[in-house]
């Protein structure tokens, strides 16, 4: 169990994907620029591509924790991650109400 507190530290960002592209050499990573309202875009890299199309992820609005330490990845510097619920080994991305989801700007703060 962890405490509010440590809940509170969580900087979870409304984003969107910019650019999504494979990774030579990898099955199943992808290399995301993600707008999280912030000066520059956010590489994230992510292992959903078994899951999900480049074609379906551009250009969609998602959840992602922005203050993560970063890591290499294949010689690629991951700045953060994507949210996505894992059902029978399969991932599902979270993503904003699609009723409500062109009124939340990109880099509100989920709380």
């Amino acid at each position: 169990m962890i405490n509010y507190r440590d809940f509170a530290k969580l900087d979870l960002r409304v984003g969107i994907i910019k650019i999504c592209e494979s990774i030579p050499k990898s099955k199943h990573l992808y290399r995301l620029l993600v707008d999280c309202g912030e000066e520059n875009l956010r590489q994230i890299i992510t292992g959903i591509s078994k899951f999900y199309s480049s074609e379906e992820l551009v250009n969609k609005k998602i959840v992602v924790l922005t203050n993560l330490m970063p890591k290499n990845i294949m010689g690629l510097e991951s700045q953060g991650m994507l949210l996505a619920a894992d059902y029978n080994g399969e991932a599902f991305l979270l993503k904003l109400d699609e009723r409500n989801e062109k009124n939340v700007p990109i880099g509100s703060k989920i709380k």
